[in-house]
């Protein structure tokens, strides 16, 4: 009787697993290129960073983090390099409590994900002709947190 309870807890059972990850739109931009190799670098870097999710099918979401990272010499005010990526995770969110899925989907998933988003643009970076670019991590949590009092603000008005 006891190993019955405990296949049905299992099974009930909060699951959260990355399935896939994959680049969906991927843009890197050397507009000045050969002459911005020759000048003095001193970069200015603005980094924007964009969170969506929609639900795929059954359990499946789809996670996608946008980033736009624009790399301006700071002496002149040249394009060193612009980059974009859309990469998107498929996760598998099973008996989740609904009052915990915006957290999952907007920190957990995308904590995840961060690593590996970071490689790509790095890579691309160096591909371009450029050293490592790496991006400081994200405290989604900080910024869920935020958006939440800002939303509960609004609301209040």
């Amino acid at each position: 009787m006891s190993e019955e309870n405990n296949q049905q807890a299992s099974s009930e059972s909060p699951i959260f697993r990355l399935q896939k990850l994959y680049v969906k739109d991927l843009s890197f931009e050397n507009p000045n290129a050969p002459a911005i190799f020759l000048e003095k670098q001193e970069p200015k870097v603005e980094v924007n960073l964009g969170l969506k999710n929609k639900k795929l099918e059954n359990d499946h979401w789809e996670v996608t983090l946008s980033i736009t990272a624009t790399v301006t010499n700071a002496n002149g005010g040249n394009t060193l390099f612009i980059a974009e990526v859309e990469h998107c995770g498929v996760f598998v969110l099973k008996n989740i409590p609904e009052e915990h899925m915006n957290m999952v989907l907007a920190v957990d998933s995308p904590t995840m994900m961060l690593p590996f988003t970071r490689q790509i643009i790095s890579q691309v970076a160096v591909d371009g002709g450029f050293i490592p670019f790496l991006i400081e991590p994200v405290n989604f949590m900080a910024l869920f947190q935020n958006a939440k009092k800002k939303k509960d603000a609004e609301a209040a008005n």
